[in-house]
C-alpha cells in the first residue's frame, strides 16, 4: 500500500523537478553569451554543476541514511529553486557560476535520495519496475522542459529562470504535503560510526559503479557531439534535432515506465543489463550510417532504449546486493553517474574535432569494454553463490 501511493508522488516530484531544470538547458548558452562567456566559459559553466554533484551527491546519500529520505529531498529542491533565482537576476559572469555551484551542491540531493526512497518502499521483487517509473519522470521532464524553455525565452531570456524557480517551489510544497517519509527512526544510521563514501565501492559491486561510469561517459560525448554530427551527415537543423531527441525520450520513457518491471522479473536483472549495453553498443554503431531524419532519429532512439535501461536496472542490483546504507549507494552511484558527465563532453568533442565519427566509433568500443566487464561482474557473483 505504501509503495501505490509513494511512487506515483515520486514520480510527479521528479518529472517537475527535471522539468524546471530542463527549461533553461536551450537558455544558458544565450544567456551565459549575453553576459560575456565565450565557448570555453560555457564549457566550464556546464561542467562545474555536473563536478558539484560528483562530490556532493555521496555526501547527502549518507545524511539521508542517517536523518529520513523526506527532508533531504526538500533540501534539493530548495537548492534548484534558489539557483533558478540566483540566475535569473545575474547580471555579471561570475553570478551565473555562482548560481551553477550552489544548484550543483544542494540539488546533488535529488537523485540518490530518490533512489534510495524507491528502494525504500519497494520490495525486491518490484524494485526495477520502480527505478523504470523514476528514470521515465525524468525523461518526460526533459522532453517538456526545453520546449518550455525555448518558447518563453523567445519573450525573455530571463523568464524561463523565473519559469524554472517558481515550478521547483510548487514541487518543494508537493513534497511537504505529500510524500511521507520512507525511512523510520529505527533503520536510519546517525547513531552509527561514519563510514568513508567508498564502502559500497567493495567486491564485485564495484564493477557496477565503474559499469555506470562507461555508460555515462557515452552518454555525455553523444550528447556534445550529435548536433554537429547530424548536421554534417543529415544536414539537421536545431529544430529538427529536437524532434530527434523528443522521439528518444519518449521511448525511453515508455521502456523504462512500463517494461522494465515485466522484463526483469522474467529474466532478471543480469540479462536486461546486458541486453540494454548490447541495443546500446548497436545504436552507437549505427549513428555511423546516419543520412537524413529518419535514420538520425530510428538510430539515437536504439542507442537511447539501450542506455536508458542500464541505469535503473544497476541501481536495483546495488540496492538489493550492498550492505551499506541505501543512500551512501545511491550517492556513490550518482557520484560516477556525474563524473562520466563530467568527462564525456570534453573527451567527445576533442575527438570529434579529429574526425565526426570517433566520438561514435569509441563509444561502440567503451560498450563492448563495458559488455566484458559485466560478464566478469556475472562470473564473481556465480561463484560467490555456488
Amino acid at each position: 500500500m505504501e509503495q501505490k501511493k509513494a511512487l506515483p508522488v515520486l514520480f510527479l516530484v521528479m518529472f517537475l523537478v527535471m522539468v524546471g531544470f530542463g527549461i533553461i538547458i536551450p537558455v544558458i548558452p544565450f544567456y551565459a553569451e549575453k553576459l560575456g562567456a565565450d565557448a570555453t566559459e560555457l564549457g566550464l559553466l556546464m561542467a562545474v554543476y555536473s563536478l558539484m554533484q560528483f562530490i556532493f551527491s555521496p555526501l547527502w546519500g549518507k545524511v539521508s541514511d542517517k536523518i529520513g529520505r523526506k527532508p533531504v529531498i526538500m533540501i534539493g529542491i530548495s537548492g534548484l529553486a534558489l539557483s533558478f533565482f540566483l540566475m535569473a537576476i545575474s547580471t555579471k559572469l561570475w553570478m551565473l557560476f555562482l548560481a551553477r555551484i550552489v544548484g550543483g551542491l544542494l540539488s546533488a540531493a535529488n537523485m540518490p535520495t530518490v533512489t534510495a526512497y524507491v528502494a525504500d518502499v519497494t520490495s525486491p521483487e518490484n524494485r526495477s519496475k520502480g527505478m523504470g517509473m523514476i528514470g521515465a519522470a525524468v525523461g518526460l521532464g526533459f522532453i517538456f522542459g526545453p520546449a518550455i524553455g525555448g518558447i518563453f525565452s523567445k519573450t525573455n531570456l530571463n523568464l524561463p529562470f523565473f519559469i524554472a524557480g517558481f515550478s521547483s517551489i510548487i514541487t518543494f510544497f508537493l513534497v511537504l504535503l505529500l510524500l511521507k517519509e520512507s525511512l523510520p527512526n529505527e533503520k536510519r544510521q546517525f547513531h552509527k560510526k561514519a563510514i568513508s563514501r567508498w564502502a559500497a565501492f567493495t567486491g564485485s559491486n564495484s564493477v557496477l559503479f565503474v559499469l555506470q561510469l562507461f555508460i555515462s561517459l557515452s552518454l555525455a560525448g553523444l550528447e556534445a557531439t550529435f548536433a554537429y554530427f547530424s548536421a554534417e551527415k543529415a544536414g539537421l537543423d536545431s529544430t529538427q534535432l529536437g524532434y530527434v531527441f523528443m522521439i528518444m525520450g519518449l521511448a525511453g520513457a515508455i521502456v523504462q515506465g512500463g517494461l522494465i518491471g515485466p522484463l526483469t522479473k522474467k529474466f532478471g536483472e543480469a540479462r536486461v543489463i546486458q541486453a540494454g549495453i548490447i541495443v546500446s553498443a548497436s545504436g552507437f554503431a549505427l549513428i555511423l550510417l546516419t543520412k537524413d531524419f529518419t535514420t538520425a532519429a530510428i538510430y539515437i532512439t536504439i542507442f537511447g532504449l539501450g542506455n536508458g535501461v542500464i541505469r535503473p536496472t544497476i541501481s536495483t542490483l546495488l540496492t538489493k546486493n550492498s550492505t551499506s546504507g541505501l543512500g551512501s549507494v545511491t550517492g556513490l552511484l550518482s557520484s560516477f553517474d556525474s563524473l562520466g558527465r563530467i568527462i564525456g563532453p570534453p573527451l567527445g568533442g576533442a575527438l570529434f574535432d579529429l574526425g565526426s565519427g570517433l566520438p561514435y566509433i569509441s563509444g561502440t568500443i567503451l560498450s563492448v569494454f563495458a559488455l566484458f566487464l559485466f560478464q566478469l561482474y556475472k562470473r564473481r557473483e556465480n561463484a560467490l553463490n555456488n
